[in-house]
């Protein structure tokens, strides 16, 4: 069989969530697992998710969650970013560490991460991009925290491939339902809101297999449906309204 590439959406700090949804997925060692971002914030225990992603290998993005977390904790931040992230769930993440060596070795970690990775068929970014810039001039706020730009376009960024984004919970998408994936002009959001109580669903995307994998973190239910059958285009006229 062949290999499976399987992008994960944000797990904001839900370990038991993941855990759960990587023994439905179930993958084999062959297999490619790539996290879109945002492992960290809101959720219990975003110590043991960085532990797991970096210890196993897995690939992974810069979120703005982590970038906020690397701007808080740097040795010359100022305390506006401290605050800023704290605001944001940073205050969760801190108390999930129990040593400052584990700490200071996941911001090591989370300092390399990617803003991006080219899969070929298949664009991963935490964000999205900004449609009207090319994307030699793009850089951490496009990636990381773009939102309307990026969701309004109207055309495709990339004629030949399909970008894979997180970031934005998709049920704050006009037309779509908590715990659907969203699509948008050569997009794909799987960020379905898994710490939000509207919603639940931590989302992963067999792009292999075009099925979608999820588990609900407060419950544990999960479920396995082919990408066709969740998948919803989000309504460009509403989306246009909005200020």
């Amino acid at each position: 069989m062949e290999p499976r590439r399987i992008f994960i959406g944000d797990v904001h700090g839900h370990y038991l969530g993941l855990t759960n949804l990587l023994a439905f997925i179930a993958p084999e060692p062959a297999d490619e697992i790539y996290f879109l971002g945002d492992l960290v914030d809101r959720g219990p225990n975003s110590s043991a998710v960085v532990e797991l992603v970096k210890s196993r290998g897995y690939a992974c993005l810069l979120g703005n969650h982590e970038d906020m977390m690397l701007a808080a904790l740097s040795h010359d931040s100022d305390p506006s970013s401290l605050l800023a992230w704290s605001s944001c769930g940073g205050e969760e993440t801190l108390s999930s560490y129990r040593s400052n060596a584990q700490l200071e070795s996941h911001l090591a970690w989370m300092a390399e991460l990617p803003l991006y990775l080219d899969l070929g068929d298949v664009w991963l970014v935490h964000a999205g991009v900004d449609p009207h810039l090319p994307l030699d001039v793009q850089g951490h706020y496009q990636f990381c925290w773009v939102r309307r730009e990026f969701h309004a376009s109207q055309e495709p960024y990339f004629p030949e491939k399909v970008i894979v984004v997180g970031h934005t919970i998709t049920f704050t998408l006009p037309g779509i339902a908590p715990g659907q994936v969203a699509a948008g002009a050569g997009w794909i959001d799987i960020d379905t809101g898994a710490y939000h109580r509207r919603s639940g669903w931590l989302t992963a995307l067999d792009w292999t297999e075009q099925q979608i994998y999820q588990c609900h973190v407060f419950s544990g239910e999960t479920r396995c449906l082919p990408l066709r059958e969740i998948i919803a285009p989000i309504d460009m006229d509403a989306l246009g309204s909005r200020r």
